[in-house]
C-alpha cells in the first residue's frame, strides 16, 4: 500500500520550538508519480490527540490499523475531490490543485486521508494561536513556532478550506505582533525601574560618603554601604539590562563614593587614635590631681575644685574603651573617698538642721494664714516679720531645702502679686488707655450696625450674615474692655 503527496504531516506538538515533528513511519513505498509520504497518522501522537479532541462527544473516533484508515472528522473533504486515475485535488481560490494519490484506496478514503491532514494543521495553528494569546510563551518561541507552521503548511499536500488555515496563521502573526510589542514596553518599563533603582543606590552611596566624618555612625554606615554593594552586584545579575554608557557612568558615581567614603573612614579612625592619645594624657594629670584631693578635709574648695575636674574630664575627650573606662575608675575612687568623708561631717550638721527645718515648717503654716492678701499693709508687715524669723532658724537639710523655700517663696510671691495688682490699678495711663479703647470699639459697632441694616435693605443677605458674624466678634470684646476699664476705674 502506497501514498504519494508532497510534504510530510505536522503535529501541534511542532508549533513548540523544541519539538519539530517527525513524519510518521509509513507503509512501503512504492514508485509513484508523487514523492511517497505516511499513509496514516499514527495514534498517541499530539496530532491525532488534537484532532480527537475536536471530534463531537457523541462520535467514537475508531483506532486506526495498518487496514483501516481513521476518517477525518472534519468537513475538511468537502474541499476536494478524486479524479478517474485516483488523483486527489483541492479546491483554492485560485483553482483546483493536485496534492497526491492514495493507491489501492477508494476515493473516500483518499479524501479521507488528505482532510486528516488538513485537521492537524488546522489544530496545530489553533493550538499555537491559543498559546499565543491565552499563556505567557515568550514572543522569540512563538515566532520560532509560527516559522515551523508556516514551512509545514507550506509543505504539506492537505484537503481543506485552506483560506481558514491561512487566516488562522494571520491570527497567530498578528497576536505575535502585539505579544512582541507588549513585551517591548514591559522590557523598557523594567529598564526604567532598573535605572530609578541604581540611581537610587547611587544616590544613597553618595550621601553616605557626603557625611560629616565627626557625625556618622561607621558602623551603621560601614554597614549599609556594603548592603548597597550587595544589591548593585544582584541587580546587576538578576535585573533589567541598562545601557553599556548609562551603566558605566553610574558605577564610576558609585565606585567614586565607596573610595570616598572609605578614605574618609581611614583618616578618621587614624585622627580618632592621636585624640586618644592626647585624651589619655589629659585624663591621667586629671586622675593624678583628683588622687591628691582624696583626703583633703577642706570641703567646700576641695567639692569646688573636683567640680572643676570634672568639668574638664569632660571636655578632655575619650580615650581607648580599655584606657578610659581604667582612668574613670581611678579617678571615680578618689572623688568617692573625698565626699563619703564629707557626707559624714555633712550628716552630723543635719541633725541641727532637722531641728530648724521643724521651725520653718511652723513659720510656713503661720505665713500660709497671709494668703489671699485682703489688706495689703498688714499683709507686708506680717510678711516682714515672718522673714526675720525666717533668717534666724538657719539651715535645713538638703533633702528638705527646695520644698521649704518653695513654700517660702510662693507667700512672697503672693504678696508680690497683690502689691503690683493695687498699682495697676491706680496707674492713670493704663485707666487711659482701657478708656480709649472703648471708644474705639463703640464707634466699630455703630458703624457695623448701619453696614449690616444697609445690606439688610439691598437685600444682600450673604454680606449681612457675614457683617452680623464681625458686628457679633466687635460686641463680645467690647464688653470685655468694659469690665476692665471699669475695674481700673474703681
Amino acid at each position: 500500500m502506497t501514498v504519494s503527496e508532497d510534504s510530510t504531516i505536522p503535529t501541534p506538538a511542532s508549533v513548540k520550538p523544541s519539538a519539530v515533528p517527525k513524519p510518521p513511519s509509513a507503509a512501503p513505498k512504492a514508485p509513484t508519480p508523487a514523492a511517497p509520504t505516511s499513509p496514516s497518522v499514527p495514534a498517541g501522537t499530539p496530532a491525532a490527540a488534537a484532532t480527537e479532541a475536536s471530534a463531537p462527544a457523541t462520535q467514537a473516533a475508531p483506532a486506526p490499523s495498518a487496514a483501516v484508515e481513521t476518517p477525518s472528522n472534519s468537513n475538511a473533504a468537502s474541499f476536494g475531490r478524486v479524479d478517474e486515475d485516483g488523483t486527489v485535488y483541492v479546491r483554492t481560490p485560485d483553482g483546483e490543485k493536485a496534492v497526491g494519490s492514495y493507491p489501492g484506496k477508494s476515493a473516500d478514503e483518499a479524501l479521507a486521508y488528505f482532510a486528516r491532514k488538513y485537521d492537524e494543521l488546522r489544530a496545530a495553528a489553533a493550538l499555537l494561536l491559543q498559546r499565543v494569546t491565552q499563556t505567557d510563551i515568550s514572543a522569540h518561541d512563538a515566532g520560532e513556532s509560527l516559522k515551523t507552521l508556516r514551512k509545514q503548511v507550506a509543505e504539506t499536500n492537505a484537503v481543506g478550506d485552506l483560506p481558514a488555515l491561512d487566516s488562522i496563521i494571520e491570527d497567530i502573526a498578528t497576536a505575535l505582533r502585539v505579544k512582541q510589542q507588549v513585551e517591548g514596553e514591559a522590557r523598557a518599563e523594567a529598564k526604567k525601574e532598573a535605572l530609578v533603582h541604581r540611581e537610587q543606590l547611587v544616590a544613597e552611596a553618595e550621601q553616605i560618603a557626603a557625611q560629616d566624618p565627626e557625625k556618622v555612625q561607621w558602623k551603621k554606615s560601614t554597614t549599609r554601604m556594603r548592603e548597597l554593594l550587595d544589591e548593585w552586584k544582584n541587580h546587576q545579575k538578576n535585573g533589567a539590562r541598562l545601557d553599556r554608557d548609562v551603566e558605566s557612568a553610574l558605577w564610576q558615581r558609585f565606585s567614586a563614593a565607596r573610595n570616598g567614603f572609605d578614605k574618609t573612614r581611614r583618616t578618621h579612625f587614624s585622627q580618632l587614635d592621636e585624640q586618644h592619645g592626647a585624651a589619655k594624657k589629659e585624663k591621667e594629670r586629671l586622675v593624678a590631681e583628683a588622687e591628691k584631693l582624696a583626703t583633703s578635709n577642706d570641703w567646700g574648695p576641695t567639692a569646688s575644685t573636683f567640680k572643676r575636674l570634672m568639668s574638664e574630664w569632660r571636655q578632655a575627650g575619650r580615650a581607648s574603651r580599655s584606657d578610659d573606662d581604667a582612668l574613670w575608675q581611678r579617678f571615680k575612687k578618689a572623688q568617692d573617698a573625698f565626699f563619703a568623708a564629707k557626707d559624714e561631717v555633712v550628716a552630723e550638721e543635719n541633725k541641727v538642721f532637722e531641728a530648724n527645718a521643724k521651725v520653718k515648717e511652723e513659720l510656713l503654716a503661720e505665713g500660709q494664714k497671709i494668703l489671699p492678701v485682703k489688706d495689703l499693709g498688714a499683709a507686708k508687715a506680717q510678711l516682714r516679720a515672718l522673714q526675720e524669723k525666717w533668717d534666724a532658724a538657719g539651715k535645713v537639710p538638703r533633702k528638705d531645702m527646695d520644698r521649704i523655700e518653695k513654700g517660702m517663696r510662693r507667700i512672697e510671691n503672693g504678696v508680690r502679686d497683690a502689691e503690683q495688682a493695687q498699682w495697676k490699678k491706680s496707674d492713670p495711663e493704663v485707666s487711659a488707655r482701657a478708656n480709649s479703647m472703648v471708644t474705639q470699639l463703640e464707634n466699630a459697632v455703630a458703624s457695623l450696625r448701619s453696614d449690616v441694616e444697609a445690606a439688610e435693605a439691598a437685600g444682600n443677605s450673604n454680606k449681612a450674615a457675614k457683617l452680623r458674624q464681625e458686628l457679633e466678634a466687635k460686641q463680645s470684646w467690647l464688653e470685655q474692655v468694659r469690665s476692665t476699664a471699669n475695674e481700673l476705674e474703681g
